[in-house]
């Protein structure tokens, strides 16, 4: 599975996760929308949850944006590919611990490639940081169960469980 980000540069430089894969070439970073190759786009704006069915559409590429949260808006994720939003996720980062749907670009990647069926490349992503291997403790169980959802539907129905369980 190729990962690629579209990288704004908006973060700090020094707890930017997608610029440190870099640095490990496991993922491409690229400075436009133009040079991004197409791939399921990880968008929480999308309407459709992210499942294993899209493994068909994937080119075997995951695309994430990298920028702040506060300029996340919807023009932002103007990428080519099906636009895919990951599932209830809880953040291991030391940053956002603990709180939901508040990834940084590596934990969304590693989610994303968890769903995918392809949890050796999360693992690998995540390896590169102190805190990784607590994300894929913390998500265990999520994980394991979308990974074996047949589509979205049954995603977003797994995902309501978690939802129902945080109120």
């Amino acid at each position: 599975m190729e990962c690629h980000v579209r990288y704004e540069g908006d973060d700090d430089p020094e707890k930017c996760t997608a610029r440190k894969l870099a640095r490990f070439d496991l993922v491409a970073l690229h400075n436009s929308a133009r040079e991004t190759p197409s791939g399921i786009v990880l968008d929480p704006h999308a309407e459709q949850a992210l499942s294993p069915a899209d493994r068909r559409d994937a080119d075997n590429r995951v695309v994430a944006l990298d920028c702040s949260w506060e300029t996340a808006d919807a023009e932002r994720f103007s990428l080519r590919g099906p636009h895919r939003a990951l599932p209830f996720l809880v953040a291991a980062n030391p940053v956002n611990y603990g709180t939901p749907f508040q990834l940084t670009t590596a934990e969304a990647l590693a989610g994303a490639c968890c769903v995918l069926g392809e949890r050796d490349v999360a693992e690998t992503l995540l390896s590169k940081f102190r805190w990784g291997h607590t994300f894929l403790e913390l998500n265990d169980e999520p994980l394991r169960r979308y990974a074996a959802c047949a589509d979205s539907a049954e995603v977003v129905a797994v995902q309501s469980e978690y939802l129902a369980d945080a109120d």
